[in-house]
């Protein structure tokens, strides 16, 4: 795999979820240094980027995350009570964190290099039912993810919303973002899946 770009720098903010490009993250901000750096996003039109917590909490000192994680740009915000900002982000491009030093104000930057994205892969006919069930679980889940550009053909982005949003565990969800494999995400869904039943 071939970076586009090396060596640019991100604020990171380390969560409990798995961003995938082109996914939805709806989040409320209510800490200073995540307050501060939507602020610096909105002002420049910058993004953030999404790793998945390595130990830590998402609140408190700086927490560590794992390396490769998904740039995030903001698309809507509201300000909500008592400080709360509620934010609407959406995936961009996978990345790989090279290098992190945290601030004063234990807010995370890293020097990145980015990620080829996947190829676009259709949907085999193993696979069908796969479609189907994004889109009920999309309706279910009402705003803002009702709201996604579908592309119910496209192999990579359906197993990327069902990983998303089914109840995988994050280290499964975290090692499928790194490998960028859509086939291998396809076979680990269907048989989650019948795990299920």
């Amino acid at each position: 795999m071939t970076e586009n770009t090396m060596g640019e720098t991100l604020p990171i903010f380390p969560l409990s979820t798995v961003l995938f490009p082109e996914g939805v993250l709806p989040l409320r901000i209510f800490e200073p240094r995540y307050l501060d750096m939507v602020a610096d996003c909105l002002r420049n039109d910058a993004g953030f980027g999404v790793c998945l917590l390595r130990g830590g909490r998402e609140v408190g000192p700086a927490a560590s995350c794992h390396d490769v994680g998904t740039l995030a740009m903001i698309e809507d915000w509201e300000q909500g009570e008592e400080g709360l900002l509620h934010i609407a982000a959406r995936g961009r491009q996978r990345f790989r964190l090279l290098d992190a030093r945290v601030q004063p104000n234990q807010l995370t930057l890293g020097e990145v290099e980015w990620l080829e994205p996947e190829a676009v892969v259709p949907v085999p006919a193993g696979a069908r039912l796969l479609p189907g069930l994004l889109g009920r679980l999309l309706e279910e889940l009402g705003p803002p993810f009702d709201r996604l550009a579908r592309r119910e053909d496209d192999l990579g982005w359906v197993t990327a919303r069902l990983t998303e949003i089914l109840p995988l565990p994050l280290a499964t969800k975290q090692a499928w973002l790194e490998a960028a494999d859509p086939q291998q995400r396809a076979e680990g869904l269907l048989e989650f899946l019948r795990s299920q039943r």
